[in-house]
């Protein structure tokens, strides 16, 4: 019995907040109503530009969408549907689309091997710190830290939210991590980066 509660405080504490108050049921159904038009049947957003929210980490989604609420992020497309959300609803559609395998993508080759290379080791010359530090090496981020997955990610978002952090146009990035690598990538780095990542894991 000891054991099993243990286990029961192990797992809780590993999946996060938005999760253990979560109903899947109440999730999806917010998610088809409110996200689907732009993320897609189950997270897996049809257009490029918007990002795939199945298999992403229920703990970065809650966080989004509370930037997004609160002002911390604004985007014109996002904050006016973020600002009318519960909490509850929240956490719900964070856990709903947690729970989502994400479909695969491809990486055009030519440009993969630069991506790799940066993924996994940065850019001594320019400071670029290797992206694989809070990602993992495979892409996978981590879920009580809020690094996201961005394995298999679109690489038009990609390549635009890159940019938009090394304008700092995006500004809610803790301690500005990703403002101060992404200011040291070039145009074709950035190009390369998205591609490698919109294969990996595949």
């Amino acid at each position: 019995m000891k054991t099993r509660l243990m286990m029961a405080a192990v797992v809780a504490a590993l999946i996060g907040a938005p999760i253990q108050a979560a109903d899947m049921a109440a999730g999806e159904a917010k998610a088809n109503q409110v996200c689907m038009a732009c993320h897609g049947p189950q997270g897996n957003s049809i257009v490029p530009i918007w990002p795939k929210l199945a298999g992403q980490h229920p703990d970065y989604i809650y966080k989004q969408l509370t930037e997004f609420k609160s002002g911390a992020r604004v985007n014109a497309q996002m904050s006016p549907m973020a600002a009318p959300l519960t909490e509850d609803e929240m956490r719900d559609v964070a856990a709903y689309y947690a729970a989502q395998t994400q479909t695969a993508g491809a990486a055009d080759p030519e440009k993969a091997e630069l991506g790799k290379q940066i993924y996994m080791a940065g850019n001594a010359e320019t400071g670029v710190p290797a992206c694989s530090g809070c990602h993992g090496p495979q892409g996978l981020g981590l879920n009580l830290a809020k690094f996201p997955r961005i394995a298999g990610q679109h690489a038009d978002y990609l390549a635009a939210t890159l940019k938009s952090f090394r304008a700092s146009e995006r500004a809610n990035d803790p301690n500005a991590m990703m403002r101060g690598s992404a200011a040291r990538l070039t145009d074709d780095e950035i190009a390369a980066l998205a591609q490698y990542l919109q294969g990996l894991g595949q």
